[in-house]
């Protein structure tokens, strides 16, 4: 059985990408609908952002030595994305893998967009990325975010928080006031963009259950290895 190219980007592979702001238990659930479609014999590739090598260490240098202006942050991460989305997602849909994508060019855009950059500007620098075919936004108040990242005992970082905006001299302030922004810029594009939005409060067994019934009839008809064996 061949694979049916997509009809939102034209590769055999499927494509689907997991956004939302930090804590907000994407990269987990991602990691769940992996292993679950790799019971069943799906080919899967997982891939998280900022995760070329090719200017990772430009950006820590310009963070940590604050020499980041958004438009130098904007440029330098889609130089990245470009990097990933040439080495690591495009090779498999070729290939027709499941592809699942924590954080894509939507990540860009929102943050971005937030630190002040023209919204038709970052949407031209990025309009190489093709369309998903499911987008998957994790909704999430911020003050939650700001509770798990408080629990998990993991430093708020500097860029993180939006502490180069000015926003507050209070790390936590400025991070409520920051990811704020984020979520406004997200809410946006769930509307624009026709996000699937899902309801990140709830249980981690309910939140994949409910992944997984919008993920499954998009596979109905999409080969698994036992049928690529079968079919060789």
């Amino acid at each position: 059985m061949r694979e049916t190219p997509s009809s939102s980007h034209g590769f055999p592979g499927r494509l689907f990408v997991f956004e939302g702001l930090d804590g907000s238990g994407k990269s987990t659930q991602a990691s769940l609908l992996g292993k679950w479609l790799g019971a069943r014999g799906y080919r899967v590739f997982r891939t998280e952002w900022n995760s070329s090598e090719l200017v990772s260490s430009t950006i820590r240098r310009g963070k940590k030595k604050g020499l980041l202006t958004p438009t130098t942050f904007s440029l330098l991460h889609a130089t990245d994305f470009a990097d990933r989305f040439d080495r690591q997602i495009l090779p498999p849909l070729r290939a027709g893998y499941v592809v699942l994508c924590d954080r894509y060019s939507y990540t860009a855009f929102v943050r971005d967009t937030a630190r002040g950059c023209d919204p038709a500007w970052v949407r031209t620098i990025y309009s190489f990325a093709p369309r998903p075919d499911r987008v998957f936004y994790f909704r999430v108040p911020v003050a939650v975010t700001l509770k798990r990242k408080i629990a998990s005992r993991l430093k708020i970082s500097y860029y993180e928080a939006g502490m180069d905006l000015g926003l507050s001299d209070d790390i936590e302030e400025s991070y409520a006031r920051f990811q704020s922004r984020l979520k406004q810029v997200y809410e946006d594009l769930a509307v624009s963009d026709q996000f699937t939005v899902i309801d990140s409060t709830r249980s981690v067994e309910a939140i994949q259950a409910d992944l997984r019934s919008h993920v499954a009839p998009m596979l109905g008809h999409f080969p698994t290895q036992t049928r690529l064996m079968h079919d060789g």
